[in-house]
């Protein structure tokens, strides 16, 4: 409904009010700003007090957001709707559920969140679904229905939230529970937490944060690809039909690489993610494009399906799953929430980009152009990441030290 689905609100909105691309884009740009700013707090509360107070605060809000957007009347009342949206979100989805599953698996992660990260994408599949409900009932009423749908859904599905297998006397994995807490819920076996400052801290955290944003800062544009269709002569109908064939490809990605990736190198899969999406732009910028005399037509939109939507899917599942091979289970929520405010800082220049360039430009094709240089950067910043055993054996060896440190100022002051 709102990270691939928005779309489909997007240009009847804009029809509405006439507002430009620009100015609306904005809007979407410091969506991301704010989630990322709330991404550390949401991350640190997580870890504190775990998924379930927190996702039903933010799935009320977020359903408020939804409702709240379907009585908008100018452009400044979208800009604290989509704040409203943002804050309801980043407390009740995407960090606390993602965190949760984390916390529930170690060696087969990969694939977990292969599995989890490609039920959004069966909901990008509704996308020409949604299209269809906003042409027939109107853009107001289809916001209002899904803000309500929020309610109805969502917070139901908050008692099936549990923080870590062990505080129902269980272990990661489905592995067996040892004899000494058998039948003692409650009772947890945990690793030693990762040191957050000392992460912060390395030189690896900042390359796999960074490598990663110019990631989100091209996927954060899909909010504006029915839109650009539109313009490159594509029907709404076909865009539409367009983006579920990226979600197909995002499904495939995000399931087939979610369990490859708990067998083969990730650094070397994230690159591939980028790779796939660098061939899918380039079929969203060739639509019905003319070039050497040559005159393209819609073939593009099978390549922007297939690969954009499998490399946008298969980056995700991936990305999620080496934050936890690098820092663990323990403190995965701050760190998630620490990583995913990198992330946003840049993702937030892509929608605002491509907007002001379309403004300037009245072609969607030069920014799109452009975003392919960010994505040929991000590859080799993943392949030249240290391997998770050295990272984390650093961060033995700073919590080591700090423990030393610690006994000695206790054996001072008692002597």
């Amino acid at each position: 409904m709102f990270w691939q689905g928005f779309g489909a609100f997007f240009t009847p909105i804009i029809d509405t009010f006439g507002w430009s691309r620009g100015g609306t884009a904005l809007a979407l740009s410091f969506n991301r700003i704010e989630s990322g700013g709330m991404s550390i707090a949401v991350g640190y509360l997580l870890d504190k007090y775990g998924p379930r107070k927190l996702m039903a605060f933010g799935l009320f809000i977020t359903g408020v957001g939804f409702i709240g957007m379907s009585q908008m009347q100018e452009l400044w009342h979208f800009y604290v709707v989509m704040a409203v949206l943002t804050f309801g979100m980043s407390f009740g989805t995407f960090i606390p559920i993602v965190a949760t599953v984390g916390n529930w698996f170690v060696r087969k992660r990969s694939r977990a969140m292969g599995i989890l990260m490609s039920a959004s994408a069966v909901g990008g599949m509704m996308v020409p679904l949604l299209v269809w409900f906003v042409d027939s009932v109107g853009w107001r009423d289809a916001l209002l229905t899904v803000g309500i749908g929020f309610w109805v859904v969502g917070i139901p599905a908050i008692a099936m939230m549990v923080r870590r297998p062990e505080d129902v006397g269980l272990r990661p994995d489905g592995d067996p529970v040892p004899k000494h807490v058998a039948g003692r819920p409650g009772v947890p076996v945990l690793e030693r937490r990762t040191p957050i400052f000392t992460a912060l801290k390395t030189r690896f955290f900042w390359q796999l944060s960074i490598g990663t944003s110019f990631g989100q800062l091209v996927s954060s544009t899909t909010l504006l690809h029915i839109d650009a269709m539109q313009s490159f002569d594509i029907s709404r109908t076909t865009a539409s039909i367009a983006v579920f064939g990226f979600a197909l490809g995002s499904f495939v990605g995000r399931l087939g690489m979610g369990i490859i990736g708990d067998y083969t190198d990730k650094r070397h899969l994230m690159a591939i993610s980028f790779y796939m999406q660098i061939i899918g732009v380039l079929g969203l910028v060739s639509l019905n494009a003319t070039v050497g005399g040559v005159f393209l037509g819609q073939w593009g939109l099978l390549f922007y399906a297939v690969f954009f939507g499998a490399g946008f899917g298969s980056s995700i599942p991936i990305r999620m799953a080496m934050i936890g091979d690098y820092f663990g289970r323990e403190t995965y929520g701050s760190m998630l929430g620490i990583m995913s405010t990198v992330n946003a800082l840049l993702g937030a220049v892509g929608p605002v980009f491509v907007g002001v360039m379309f403004d300037v430009t009245d072609t969607y094709r030069t920014p799109f152009l452009i975003l392919i240089v960010v994505l040929v950067i991000s590859g080799p910043m993943m392949t030249t990441l240290e391997t998770p055993s050295r990272v984390k054996a650093r961060f033995r060896i700073a919590a080591h030290k700090a423990d030393l440190a610690a006994q000695a100022e206790a054996a001072g002051s008692e002597a």
